[in-house]
């Protein structure tokens, strides 16, 4: 049977010693969000994650839902366990304390999230799709719509869900045919199909919001035609309780490779009434909030899995006997070695573990920008939090999620036939982590957001911005003893990714084709760098530990072990991949269709 410990020792020392935690409590709001007071809360949500969410992740697996007369029926002790989430506050952790928040900074649910995408990744769903509702809400519903619906999601007995994709219209929206036709009580009677959609339907909460993109009679074509709506499952009485049924209806459930848990449904939309969130044909600038703050938490599924998957396959590696080491036996009072003597299995598990802590400190060093954001007295403080913040979401999304699910299959391979087994755990994380790549704009789709919409953004202000918070650490670090051959190394990717970006920019104008064909490559360029640039913030900070004699020295000098390995084994991938964007896009597009 597989386990789950929550990495609260990496998690602490990431917010607390490479990212500074204690700089939120200074931002209007957040001042009683002491480094203590989060890591008390986060402590909580591991106990949480590991002893109600994790007992019931392979038994969710397996039962599935069910759709009965219309309804979902989620998995036992699914339901036992949402009202205990929302018991002890966790929906409530980073929204606003005017509709019933707790208000705390979103860094906290952001490693909250993770934790849970470890623990269950099908019920992180559930709680994850409300949380993106209540942004978008936030950020366009009128003060009425705030006032009927915000508490509801807020305090968990509303779920919420976003009503994107057609059954014609996947990544292109613009072409979607649902209808919204203005009635005369200011509110809007939808009818049309969506598809995939997560907690379209199910028994955790008494109402469910759905936020659906449509299109006015009026509408002009493509994207500038979009409208979004807020349709409730059920109608909200006046005193805000659950009224009468809305022309809302789940059609079907998917059933799916993985994710079995999470009911992902064909929702119909029969002349259901809703209420307009924004403005009239911008319906994708609101939906872009819950959007962009869903691809973060889908690259955190990535991390996750890949984190709990290394668990298991470390344990498996250090108890499994087999064949002994090519340098002589290590047990020699046992038939056999461990398997982890051997080095082919050792590199399949550093790889992870490189990875997950770099990725880690990455998807945590957005996460308080977010809050810096947002929060921030200083203009350009906000402004170059921001920035990055928008750079690197499709990165988050991408490639944690490339590499989570790499990383899964690694740890199966680790654990050989018993990898191939239910029993054991590690397959179900294959399965689930592969949806990762594709749900929430495909990875394909984040790579071409990266190069057709953030790289030229603002003259090219969010990528210059990085290349300079990169070469500041690597020109520091350059002359600190013990960093140097860090500091070259990751110099010399960072040049590698410049490179690409100065190839992309000038082919790019001539043949579009050209930034097309190496969107991908690029993306997975910049993600090794970004990477790299954490682990040398993290190497730079246990050094300085060490020689103070600071902290768990066995922590310390097994970060300084792992960024040895990530620098020297991992990071010179980025040579590959520049030659693979040089390669251009004549050796992809000679090809007519016939010739494949």
């Amino acid at each position: 049977m597989p386990a789950y410990n929550a990495p609260l020792d990496d998690i602490r020392y990431l917010l607390n010693d490479v990212h500074n935690i204690g700089q939120l409590a200074a931002l209007p709001g957040f001042e009683d969000a002491t480094p203590e007071m989060i890591d008390e809360v986060l402590a909580g949500g591991a106990k949480f994650c590991e002893e109600v969410l994790f007992p019931i992740n392979q038994s969710g697996d397996a039962e599935g839902i069910a759709l009965v007369n219309g309804e979902v029926k989620t998995p036992s002790g699914f339901k036992e366990a949402y009202q205990r989430y929302t018991a002890d506050g966790w929906t409530a952790i980073s929204a606003e304390p005017k509709y019933g928040g707790t208000g705390l900074p979103e860094m906290v649910r952001f490693v909250m999230e993770e934790m849970l995408c470890s623990a269950n990744l099908s019920f992180s769903m559930y709680p994850g799709l409300s949380h993106g509702a209540y942004s978008a809400l936030m950020s366009h519903g009128t003060d009425e719509l705030k006032e009927r619906f915000l508490p509801k999601l807020i305090d968990g007995s509303w779920g919420g869900t976003m009503c994107l994709t057609e059954a014609h219209a996947g990544t292109d929206l613009g072409i979607i045919s649902t209808k919204a036709v203005p009635a005369a009580d200011g509110s809007y009677a939808i009818t049309g199909q969506k598809i995939f959609i997560s907690a379209g339907e199910h028994d955790l909460t008494e109402n469910i919001v759905h936020l659906v993109l449509a299109k006015l009679p009026d509408a002009p074509s493509g994207t500038k035609g979009i409208s979004l709506f807020l349709v409730p499952k059920f109608l909200p009485t006046a005193d805000g309780g659950v009224g009468a049924a809305n022309g809302v209806t789940c059609g079907s459930v998917e059933h799916k490779m993985g994710i079995k848990a999470s009911a992902t449904c064909v929702l119909n939309f029969d002349n259901a009434t809703g209420w307009m969130v924004g403005e009239p044909h911008k319906g994708m600038r609101a939906m872009f909030v819950m959007m962009n703050g869903a691809r973060l938490a889908v690259g955190l599924q990535g991390l996750g899995l890949s984190e709990v998957a290394y668990q298991n396959a470390l344990a498996y590696a250090k108890d499994r006997l087999q064949g002994r080491s090519l340098t002589g036996p290590k047990n020699p009072s046992g038939p056999a070695d461990p398997i982890l003597v051997h080095p082919d299995v050792r590199k399949g598990l550093l790889r992870i573990k490189a990875l997950n802590e770099g990725m880690r400190a990455l998807a945590y060093a957005v996460g308080i920008r977010i809050d810096l954001e947002h929060r921030h007295p200083d203009p350009a403080v906000r402004q170059e939090a921001e920035d990055l913040v928008a750079l690197m979401t499709p990165v988050i999304k991408a490639f944690l999620t490339d590499k989570g699910f790499d990383n899964a299959n690694i740890a199966l391979q680790t654990l050989g036939g018993h990898g191939y087994i239910k029993e054991y755990g590690i397959e179900q994380y294959v399965r689930d982590a592969r949806i990762a790549q594709i749900y929430e704009g495909t990875n394909a789709v984040q790579a071409l957001d990266l190069v057709g919409r953030k790289l030229p953004m603002e003259g090219g202000r969010l990528v210059r911005r990085f290349f300079e918070l990169v070469k500041a650490d690597v020109d520091t670090a350059a002359s600190v003893e013990g960093l140097e051959d860090y500091a070259k190394a990751l110099g010399a990717s960072l040049y590698q990714l410049q490179k690409a970006t100065m190839l992309l920019a000038e082919k790019g104008f001539a043949n579009a084709d050209e930034v097309g064909a190496a969107a991908t490559e690029y993306l997975q360029l910049m993600g090794y760098v970004a990477v790299g640039w954490q682990w040398l913030r993290m190497a730079t900070v246990s050094q300085a530990k060490l020689a103070a004699g600071e902290g768990d020295a066995r922590f310390h000098q097994a970060k300084l072990k792992t960024a040895r390995f990530y620098f020297g084994r991992l990071l010179p991938e980025t040579a590959t991949l520049l030659t693979a964007i040089q390669a251009g896009s004549a050796p992809i597009m000679a090809f007519a269709a016939d010739e494949f």
